[in-house]
């Protein structure tokens, strides 16, 4: 799980990583024979039982600098990605962070850009609201709203949701399978890790090729199973 790529020197969320850092942790997943691809490539390839030496790649918000920093990087080691974007958000900024630098967000050409380059598309909500804190017509919103304002945007399918904040509920997973998703991702969404609450494991500047074999073995270790949401 990645966000943006940039400058470091004001990062209070820990949010960003550097150019040279995910040069390095690409290079080195792909010495490992691994390669980064999009959630619903991954996931179409592991139900065929073809996922071995996969790795779901993906970047969250939408931030503007994935076309000028990221997607360059993915493609000089030939590896896909998942995008999820605000479509309630087209050319704002990170308003939702009070804290640090404003970052500006991919509007509708940029968005489209990036699914021009073969980047999967997914919605991050509207807005960015925690959807476990909503009424049941903003969920329904966020969730459905941005599903299809997505689609028209890019002309095509939008086949997966990623919740605000890694944080999700019952309710929350419900509205996103109701609404035609394939699949929504979390972070640690605890025992309802399933395909609409799929866990994944943050990356950071810190995170070294080493530090990031570690977490990977740390996350499995903590992951608990799953019950079908």
């Amino acid at each position: 799980m990645y966000h943006s790529v940039g400058d470091c020197s004001e990062d209070p969320y820990r949010v960003t990583v550097s150019p040279a850092r995910l040069d390095q942790q690409l290079g080195a997943l792909r010495r490992r024979g691994l390669r980064g691809v999009g959630v619903a490539e991954l996931l179409a390839a592991r139900a065929r039982g073809e996922g071995a030496g996969l790795v779901g790649l993906t970047f969250d918000d939408g931030y503007a600098d994935f076309l000028s920093a990221a997607l360059p990087l993915l493609r000089r080691h030939s590896c896909g990605a998942t995008l999820y974007v605000l479509p309630g958000r087209l050319g704002g900024d990170n308003a939702w962070d009070p804290l640090g630098p404003r970052k500006p967000l991919l509007d509708a050409d940029g968005i489209r850009e990036a699914a021009a380059e073969g980047i999967e598309i997914g919605s991050h909500g509207l807005t960015h609201l925690d959807l476990t804190r909503v009424d049941g017509a903003t969920l329904r919103a966020e969730v459905a709203d941005s599903r299809a304002a997505l689609s028209e945007l890019v002309g095509a399918p939008v086949p997966g949701f990623c919740y605000p904040y890694g944080t999700v509920d019952r309710r929350a997973a419900d509205a996103v399978r109701d609404a035609g998703y394939a699949y929504g991702c979390a972070i640690d969404p605890g025992p309802l890790t399933g395909p609409f609450a799929l866990p994944r494991l943050h990356v950071g500047e810190r995170d070294t090729p080493l530090r990031l074999s570690l977490k990977r073995r740390l996350h499995r270790w903590r992951r608990r199973p799953a019950e079908g949401v």
